[in-house]
C-alpha cells in the first residue's frame, strides 16, 4: 500500500503566497487573466482603467451585458482599481508614480504603444531597476504583431 501524501501546509505565517507583492495592471480584457491569477495567490493588484465614457467610467467591460455579463468581474476578482487618463500628463504623472512603488507591470498595448507614452520598460525601468515587466501581446515579432488578437481571432488562426 502507497503511503499516504503529505498535505499541503499553510506557511507558517498564513500569509499566501505572492503577499507583499504589488503588481501595476494596464490591460483590457482576457490579458488581465494573469493579474488576477496573481490576485487570487495574494498579491495586490491595481488595475489602472481609462476614464470611460460620460456615466460608464473606467473598463468598458464592466458594462457588458448579455453573454460577457460577469466578464470584469471574473476578470479582475481580488483587484484594486483606479481611473487614470493616460492620455495626460497628470494621468502618466500617476502611472509612473505607482509604478515607483512596484514589483511587477503588466500590460498588453499594441507594440509600442506605451513606449511612446514613456510607460515602457527603459522608462519604467530606469526609474525602478528591480521591476518585473510584463508585456503581454497577442502576436511575436513578424507579420501579424499589429494585428488586433481577441482570442476568437487567435483560436480561428
Amino acid at each position: 500500500m502507497p503511503a499516504e501524501a503529505e498535505p499541503v501546509r499553510p506557511s507558517p505565517s498564513g500569509a499566501a503566497p505572492l503577499a507583499g507583492v504589488r503588481v501595476i495592471e494596464v490591460s483590457l480584457l482576457g490579458p488581465g487573466a494573469v493579474g488576477t491569477h496573481l490576485a487570487d495567490l495574494g498579491a495586490e493588484v491595481i488595475k489602472v482603467e481609462p476614464p470611460g465614457k460620460p456615466g460608464k467610467p473606467g473598463d468598458p467591460t464592466r458594462y457588458l451585458t448579455n453573454s460577457g455579463a460577469g466578464f470584469f468581474a471574473a476578470f479582475n476578482r481580488n483587484k484594486k482599481s483606479v481611473i487614470l487618463d493616460i492620455e495626460t500628463d497628470a494621468g502618466l504623472a500617476g502611472a509612473r508614480q505607482l509604478v515607483a512603488g512596484a514589483d511587477v507591470f503588466i500590460e498588453n498595448f499594441r507594440p509600442g504603444g506605451l513606449d511612446a507614452k514613456g510607460l515602457g520598460y527603459q522608462a519604467l525601468s530606469a526609474g525602478n531597476p528591480r521591476l518585473i515587466y510584463c508585456s503581454l501581446k497577442g502576436f511575436l515579432p513578424g507579420p501579424y504583431e499589429n494585428r488586433t488578437a481577441l482570442d476568437e481571432v487567435v483560436q480561428m488562426m
